[in-house]
Formats: C-alpha cells, structure tokens, sequence
C-alpha cells in the first residue's frame, strides 16, 4: 500500500469557502464581476492598511504585468529585477519588450542585493537610459531589505514593483510587505499560504492607479454605452467565484501564518541536531516572515547532497523542491546583464525546500525529523 503523499505546500481550506461559492452561484454573479470580489478587495485594504488599494487580479504575474503597465514601461526600457526569484517575476518584462537587468541576492535576507542593485543602476545610466523600475521580490515569505532598497529608489528616482507574491502576512519592522512598493503584488496561487485556487492582487498607493489598473484588467474598455477602445487592454480581472475562496482563506489568515511559523521551529530544532545543514531563518528581529517555505543549506564540503536528501524523501512519497534557479542562469535570459557575485547560484546549488504547508501533522513532522536526521549516515 503506497504510503500518504506528503506535499510541499498544499491548498488549506477553512470551511467557510464554500458559503461564498454558493453565494456566487445564488445570485448569478459568476463571471468578473460580484460582491466576492469587491469584498475580498475590502478585505486585503484593511489587513494591509497604510494607503493600500486593492485590484484582485487572475494571477500575480498579470499584477506585475500591469504595474510596469502603469509605470510606462514600453520597448527597449531597462527593468532591474532580483535574479533569484520565480520566472514569473520577470517574463512581464519581456510582454513589453523591455530589457531585463539582474540582480544579485545578499546572504541575510536572499533577496536583492542594495550594493550590486546600484551597480546595476549606474550601469543602465551609463547606457544614457535610467531604469522604469526596480521588481525586488521577498523571497519564500522573507522580506527583502527595506530600509536600503527604498533609500537607492529615492536617491535615482526609480520605482519599485514589490514582488510579494510569497509573503503575504510578513513583516518588517511591523509593516506588512505589499506596502513598501510603489505598487506591490501578492499571488494566490494553489501552494501560496492563502490560495483563490489561481489569482492575485495590485496593490497601488492612490484610488486613481487602482481605477487605471481595473480599465487595462478588463480589457480597457471606454466610458461609453458601446463597446469603444481607444487602447491595449487585457482579461486580467479576478472571478466571482475565486474571490469567494478569498474571501473565506482570509478568515484563517492568521492560523496559517501560526501554522507556517510553528512548522520553522519545528524544523530548527531538527537541524540543531545536524552538523552539516543550516535553515534559512530571520536575520534580525526587523524580519517578520510567514515562511511560506521553509529551506535548508547544505553546507560546503558536506558528503550530503541536495540530491540525495531529495532522493530520500521521495522515497518516502514526501515532496521537496529545489529552489529557484536564478533567472540570469536561465536559458531564456543568460543573454542578459547579471551584477552580483553569484551568490544566488551558490544558493540554488546547495538549497532544498522542505515541507511546510499549514495542514503538516505531527505524525508527518515526525517522518520528515528522522530522515534529515539520518541523512548524514
């Protein structure tokens, strides 16, 4: 009998999505428009606060999509973007026919470097154009480095797209991520710690970017009692039907959070036990992450491999994953401009995502500690 699949970070119902689905189909507001929608918006503006306007979109990769939208990227522009990170961070790039620059990671937070961002920067400013944005991206629910990152954007006047498409419910220094963008993204995807099954949102910092953003999201369709279009637009806008999912997800936001972060204690206290590998943890108590997921670093000179250990754990009918490969180490972008020292690759080189969803039992915990344990012998 084949063992119960343990999975990297499966959808969590509450129970309460349901009541909103029915509500949908009750009603008849099925299609891209319902009070799902407009009350998950309402929902995400007052969990987030601080100036924060809500477009629920179809996925995360059209919120970046249409932040560089609004940002005027057009063709042959420079975008900066964090090399180490999901593809979909920066394939909207190429939608607009922009150049992509990439980013080194710093080895505190893993996320895009301050000293090889301005680098990147002068770079482009040499080349007689300044970048339309910086994408940085808070990497499996850690926040990137605020503080430096913001301070570089105000001294070149550059926006930033925060890509926090991982880390809903973090923090730094008390602030939620998805409010430190010029314009921000969360994804709810089906393995994100909250899912509308597939979707996200654009968080803009004025009412009048969230009006232009839902016009480009429904296919730019202008005010007039036809159908007349004077512009590009797209099908981006979230259904009535997912925003229900969303709107019963966010009643246990909090729980997953809880979850996520009791599941990185749990597995601190394994890897104490281990010599040679160490868990990707908060680097001060600036950081606040959700631990989307939780990663481990085998160090150098180890006779254990990420490959064996993911080996092992599929033996076991447990899913693990390598971690990102760093876009400017892909073939769709090797062509492009790299700054950094590489240490993303050493990252994905030695790096393995483990187990971390919210519904992880004790019993599961307990299979996971005596194979990382034992995989040293």
């Amino acid at each position: 009998m084949e063992k119960q699949k343990i999975w990297l970070s499966p959808p969590h119902m509450g129970g309460s999505e349901l009541k909103y689905i029915q509500n949908a189909f009750e009603t008849n507001w099925i299609s891209q428009y319902g009070s799902n929608i407009d009350e998950f918006e309402k929902s995400l503006e007052n969990y987030l606060g601080r100036n924060s306007f809500v477009t629920a979109l179809s996925s995360g990769t059209a919120a970046i999509h249409l932040a560089l939208k609004l940002l005027n990227v057009e063709e042959g522009d420079f975008v900066i973007c964090q090399s180490f990170t999901f593809v979909a961070s920066a394939n909207p790039i190429l939608y607009l026919k922009a150049v992509p620059v990439f980013v080194d990671s710093e080895s505190s937070t893993w996320n895009i470097c301050p000293n090889a961002l301005e680098d990147a920067i002068k770079y482009c400013l040499q080349k007689g154009k300044k970048p339309k944005a910086i994408i940085t991206v808070s990497l499996y629910g850690m926040p990137f480095m605020v503080d430096e990152i913001l301070e570089i954007s105000r001294k070149y006047e550059i926006p930033v797209i925060e890509d926090s498409a991982e880390a809903l419910g973090s923090k730094y220094k008390n602030e939620f991520c998805g409010t430190f963008g010029d314009l921000s993204i969360i994804s709810f995807n089906g393995n994100k710690i909250i899912t509308t099954s597939g979707g996200g949102i654009l968080i803009s910092r004025n009412l009048s970017d969230k009006k232009r953003t839902l016009f480009l999201a429904t296919q730019a369709k202008d005010n007039k009692e036809y159908y007349s279009h004077s512009e590009l637009g797209y099908n981006y806008r979230m259904n009535n039907i997912s925003a229900g999912i969303g709107r019963g997800q966010m009643e246990v936001l909090e729980n997953r959070i809880t979850k996520r972060r009791e599941n990185h204690v749990f597995y601190q206290q394994v890897i104490d036990k281990i010599e040679n590998i160490d868990l990707f943890s908060e680097p001060t108590n600036d950081f606040y992450s959700n631990y989307w997921l939780n990663v481990i670093m085998i160090k150098k000179d180890s006779a254990v491999t990420k490959e064996k250990i993911k080996e092992t754990f599929s033996q076991q009918n447990i899913e693990t994953r390598y971690l990102w490969k760093p876009m400017h180490l892909q073939p769709l972008y090797n062509d492009c401009q790299f700054f950094g020292n590489n240490f993303c690759g050493m990252v994905f080189d030695n790096g393995l995502c483990l187990p971390s969803g919210s519904d992880l039992t004790d019993l599961c915990k307990e299979k996971i500690a005596e194979i990382l344990i034992n995989c040293e012998d």
